[in-house]
Parts: structure tokens; sequence; C-alpha cells
């Protein structure tokens, strides 16, 4: 298992100190073309997104918008979640923190190709 980094956000809605933080919070974000990823935010920077543990959603069912799906999860067996990776995102334009009960929605998911 990767160390986790300190979380840094230098800009945004998201940006200042994480007090407490003891790992980086979850959160989907929708970039301009590279899609809608799931994962935990390790930087944050304008546009730029850093991702560890990220999951690229590739379709979703069972929630109607992102928000959904950041308060309560997606339908498993319908959506396709890709394998978890760490990423750049450089077009992000939207950033959501996740609840638990989507996390865990998130993290079950298995990809399947």
């Amino acid at each position: 298992m990767s160390e986790h980094k300190p979380v840094v956000v230098t800009d945004g809605p998201l940006s200042g100190p994480v007090i407490g933080a003891a790992s980086p919070r979850p959160v989907i974000v929708r970039t301009y073309s590279a899609g809608v990823h799931f994962g935990y935010l390790v930087r944050h920077a304008g546009k730029e997104v850093e991702l560890e543990r990220s999951r690229r959603i590739w379709r979703w069912f069972g929630a109607s918008t992102l928000s959904e799906i950041a308060s309560v999860g997606l339908d498993l067996e319908r959506s396709k979640v890709a394998a978890p990776v760490s990423i750049v995102l450089t077009e992000a334009i939207e950033i959501i923190e996740c609840e638990p009960r989507a996390v865990a929605c998130l993290e079950s998911a298995k990809w399947v190709a």
C-alpha cells in the first residue's frame, strides 16, 4: 500500500488547510475531456487535480447526477467503473466531496472489461 501524501489544495472551492485530515478526501471529479473520476484528492491547483486510487466512471446507472453519485453511489451491476490508478487531471471543471455511503459503493465496484 502506498504512503499517503499530505493534502495540498492551493486554489478553488476546496482550497485551504485540511484540518485533522489523516488521508486525502474522497471526491468525484468531472473533467472537460477526460471523463468522470472517483478518487482521493492529493492536490488541487487551478484546473489541475491529482488523485490517488482514482477510478474512472465509464458509465453509470442508478443515479441521475454526479451529485447523486457522490451522495449515495450508483448501481454496481449496470455501471462500469475502472480499476484504481494514480492520475493528474489537467482540465477539472467540477469537484464534489463524497459521502461515506457513496465511498463504500464506489470502492466495492468491480472492473469487468
